[in-house]
């Protein structure tokens, strides 16, 4: 087969759009914690010295919005008012509105609280059953916060953007053709140290040998010669603006809606979450190579309008066949799926970054009250091979 190229970006969680994600989910897990039934719809905007929090929220329980935005920024690193903005001294403006009534008739009903579709994705490229291009380029983001956190090199600043393109057989990864990382830095630091600190302490260390090939790879680590100026101050960010990111990279659909600062009941969350829980099971039972898996709903109706699987002609069995096998294994119904996956507790805010799929299911941290534990990512969780395997007669 002919080799093709395809190409993925990652933002680190200086990012200014993933500043605005990380504080909209954490507002939501405050808020979870507070009362698990919650209903949230908190945006974000983050500029120069600037964090602005609106949205449109149902809650017993009481938060304190300026600490949670100021708690946000300091994780991050914005400590520091040479960067644009400082967590101790930005201003913080919030106007959280009650959510409408009308909404609230369907949804208390166990419906969706909204329409639209989501899409869910696997494959069998990587352990994680994610798209190559993605997980790469989220290693080398990842790998930018370690080493700057760390102190290991401490002139990297937190804003921050990786891009990787593979070279495929078919549907079968060969090589890393190219890699784009663009961080920012300190603004004494020699273009060339750049480069080859990025190349050496970041690229290297978390890109697959048997893939990446250094002298055969096309590297461009900040290709302008210079970025200073990020974060906020260099660029505002908005929720919901990297959903790409968010999800599988650019491989696989997309139905528009972002996820971060929405409870569990707006279906654009716990509807996509479903739907990758359901195609990763897919191809873990080794029923496909490649998995792709469509849910639609109609706001304030419990079932969903239609499930739509297809794999890409990588199938076991006929897409018909399994995506039967599909419907008698998972419940699609929100209500359903809240339950399943434990979405009413506080564990959003570490999916704001780096994101919400390819990640480990098992692991656990305090809730946001700090007062138990509990675990993250579920919906990565490949609990149901053996119900799909039976269920398709294997």
């Amino acid at each position: 087969m002919r080799h093709t190229l395809f190409t993925s970006e990652s933002v680190t969680e200086g990012h200014p759009d993933k500043i605005a994600d990380q504080i909209s989910d954490a507002v939501l897990d405050h808020m979870l914690a507070a009362d698990p039934r919650s209903r949230v719809a908190c945006e974000t905007l983050v500029t120069t010295g600037l964090a602005l929090v609106a949205g449109e929220v149902t809650t017993k329980g009481y938060v304190h919005l300026p600490d949670i935005v100021r708690g946000t920024l300091q994780r991050i690193g914005y400590t520091n008012a040479a960067l644009g903005i400082d967590a101790t001294t930005c201003a913080v403006l919030t106007n959280l509105d009650q959510q409408s009534p009308d909404i609230a008739m369907g949804v208390d009903t166990g419906g969706a609280g909204d329409q639209g579709m989501m899409f869910g994705y696997a494959t069998d490229e990587t352990p994680e059953l994610m798209p190559a291009t993605l997980q790469f380029a989220h290693a080398i983001t990842r790998r930018l916060a370690q080493v700057r956190k760390s102190g290991e090199v401490p002139w990297i600043r937190p804003d921050g953007k990786a891009q990787v393109t593979v070279e495929f057989d078919g549907d079968k990864p060969v090589r890393v053709h190219t890699v784009v990382v663009s961080t920012q830095h300190d603004p004494d630091v020699r273009d060339g140290e750049i480069k080859e600190i990025v190349r050496q302490k970041v690229i290297k260390p978390v890109l697959p040998p048997h893939l990446y090939n250094e002298k055969e790879c096309v590297l461009h680590i900040n290709p302008t010669g210079r970025f200073v100026i990020g974060g906020p101050h260099g660029d505002c960010g908005l929720t919901g603006r990297k959903i790409i990111v968010d999800t599988y990279g650019g491989v696989g659909r997309h139905g528009g809606g972002a996820f971060s600062g929405k409870d569990p009941t707006k279906v654009d969350r716990s509807g996509a979450y479903a739907a990758r829980w359901a195609a990763k099971n897919v191809v873990a039972a080794g029923l496909a190579h490649r998995c792709e898996i469509q849910i639609a709903y109609a706001i304030g109706v419990v079932d969903p309008v239609s499930v739509h699987l297809q794999t890409f002609g990588t199938g076991k069995v006929p897409d018909l066949q399994l995506a039967d096998a599909v419907a008698d294994v998972f419940e699609f119904r929100p209500g359903a799926i809240i339950e399943r996956l434990g979405l009413r507790r506080p564990i959003y805010t570490p999916t704001a970054a780096y994101g919400h799929f390819g990640r480990t299911p098992e692991k656990r941290v305090p809730d946001a009250g700090g007062t138990e534990a509990v675990q993250l990512f579920p919906w990565e969780m490949t609990d149901r091979i053996d119900e799909l395997k039976s269920a398709v007669g294997g």
